[in-house]
C-alpha cells in the first residue's frame, strides 16, 4: 500500500509542476509581464530556467527518476517562488498562495527524505 501512495503522491507533486511550465511555455509573454510586474530582473532571461525547472522537475517527479534531487530543487524553487511571487500577506489569496508553496515544499523535503518508492525508474537503476 505503501508503495502504491508514494506513486500517487509523486504524480500529484508533479502534476502542479508539469501544468505551470506548460502554461508559460504557452503563454511566454503574458509570463514575463508577470514577471515584470512582480519587480524580477531580467524577466525575459529568468522564464527559460523557470520553465526548465518546472517541466523537468515535474517529469522527473512523475517517473521518480533522480527524486532526491529533483525534490531538493524543486522544494528551493517552491520557496523562492512563495518569497517572491506572494510576498503581499495582508491580501488573503496572496498568503494563502504563499502557504500553499510553502507546504509544497515541505512535501517536496518529506520525497527528498524518502525517495521515491519502489515503482519508480530510481529502484530500476538500484537506488
Amino acid at each position: 500500500m505503501s508503495s502504491i501512495a508514494m506513486l500517487i503522491g509523486r504524480v500529484l507533486l508533479s502534476v502542479i509542476f508539469l501544468q505551470a511550465g506548460i502554461f508559460k511555455l504557452m503563454n511566454v509573454s503574458g509570463t514575463i509581464g508577470y514577471f515584470e510586474s512582480l519587480g524580477m530582473p531580467l524577466p525575459a532571461l529568468v522564464i527559460w530556467p523557470v520553465i526548465l525547472i518546472e517541466l523537468v522537475g515535474g517529469l522527473l517527479l512523475l517517473t521518480g527518476f533522480y527524486i532526491r534531487v529533483a525534490a531538493s530543487i524543486l522544494a528551493l524553487f517552491c520557496i523562492a517562488a512563495a518569497f517572491t511571487g506572494h510576498s503581499n500577506w495582508a491580501d488573503m489569496a496572496d498568503l494563502q498562495a504563499f502557504m500553499k508553496d510553502i507546504a509544497i515544499a515541505g512535501g517536496l523535503l518529506y520525497v527528498a527524505a524518502a525517495g521515491a518508492g519502489i515503482i519508480s525508474l530510481d529502484t530500476r537503476r538500484g537506488v
